[in-house]
């Protein structure tokens, strides 16, 4: 597979990025590992220096080190000493009990920027209906890096089925996820158990959805509230129509997104915050769809999914 060496797999129907090679459901671990391309460990050696472009001349640091993959020799990053590395199997593994007693199903997994990323996603088994038939599903995400961009973080995240689009599952008092930074060993059984409250919080996210699915708003708020997510200065003669994300935004919004003529999106606060998820997922810019997939969930595309979403939830005041 092109883009940064990554590689992906998935089960069920094609996932909303694109990306991955389709395995048939309820395989073990081990295929996941293969078709993930996730087969192999994070090494790790001294760093050394050349203190005058002379090979007599090679020094260690003994205050770092490089970490690399064990397939292709391949260098991941520098980091210190004190760094704790999760290895690629560790993020498979972490799902084998969810899965066999807890009804977890893996759904996606695989690395992103040659493996400076790795994520396993698994359904739930959650599910819930709001204002008719839009329907929304909860996961649980799990991803680490090893060049300290990202904590070792589960998260719940929800799927709207109609659009695939993507949002952390987050409520007022809750971010919904646990994040372990690399400082501190990775242990899968204290993570399961402070994510214990994260499945309470479903019921609450749920009901966050179903109130916005229900605030009806008007043509200036709508403008009003894109404009506050994007940061967009106030209408004025030269600044009429808006940025071209304003617009795409709003023309999502306003009938062209998937979904945004449901019931539950029609001139609503949740059919705001799905116009955003959507631009995000599926049309924000990108280099290739491993950037929009690492955006979308860890990045900028991740903050403005979630500002969007606070911002709806202050039009139910």
């Amino acid at each position: 597979m092109a883009h940064e060496i990554s590689s992906m797999a998935y089960a069920g129907e094609t996932p909303w990025h694109g990306l991955g090679n389709h395995l048939s459901e309820h395989q073990p671990i081990n295929i996941w590992l293969k078709e993930a391309g996730m087969d192999w460990t994070i090494e790790q050696s001294d760093v050394l220096f050349n203190a005058d472009r002379s090979a007599l001349h090679i020094r260690s640091y003994a205050d770092s080190k490089v970490l690399f993959r064990s397939d292709s020799l391949t260098p991941l990053s520098v980091v210190s000493n004190r760094y704790k590395v999760v290895q690629p199997h560790e993020v498979l593994n972490f799902y084998k009990d969810l899965v066999s007693v807890g009804g977890f199903e893996l759904e996606t997994a695989g690395v992103l920027k040659g493996g400076k990323k790795l994520w396993a996603l698994a359904k739930t088994g959650q599910e819930a209906k709001i204002k008719g038939n839009d329907r929304i599903k909860a996961y649980l995400l799990l991803a680490t890096s090893c060049d300290g961009t990202l904590c070792t973080t589960a998260q719940f995240t929800s799927v709207r089925v109609v659009c695939n689009n993507t949002l952390q599952m987050a409520t007022r008092d809750s971010t919904g996820a646990v994040k372990v930074p690399h400082s501190t060993k990775f242990d899968p059984a204290q993570v399961k158990e402070a994510l214990g409250i994260g499945f309470a919080n479903w019921d609450a996210f749920m009901t966050n959805l179903k109130q916005l699915s229900q605030r009806t708003v008007s043509p200036e708020e709508a403008d009003g509230f894109i404009r506050t997510v994007l940061n967009e200065p106030e209408f004025t003669d030269d600044n009429v129509l808006g940025s071209k994300i304003f617009q795409k935004v709003s023309s999502l919004y306003l009938g062209e997104g998937m979904g945004a003529e449901l019931s539950s999106a029609s001139g609503t606060a949740w059919g705001l915050v799905n116009a955003m998820t959507e631009y995000v997922d599926h049309h924000r810019r990108a280099r290739n769809q491993d950037n929009r997939l690492d955006s979308a969930w860890f990045g900028q595309g991740a903050l403005l999914k979630q500002k969007a979403f606070n911002q709806a939830l202050t039009l139910l005041h």
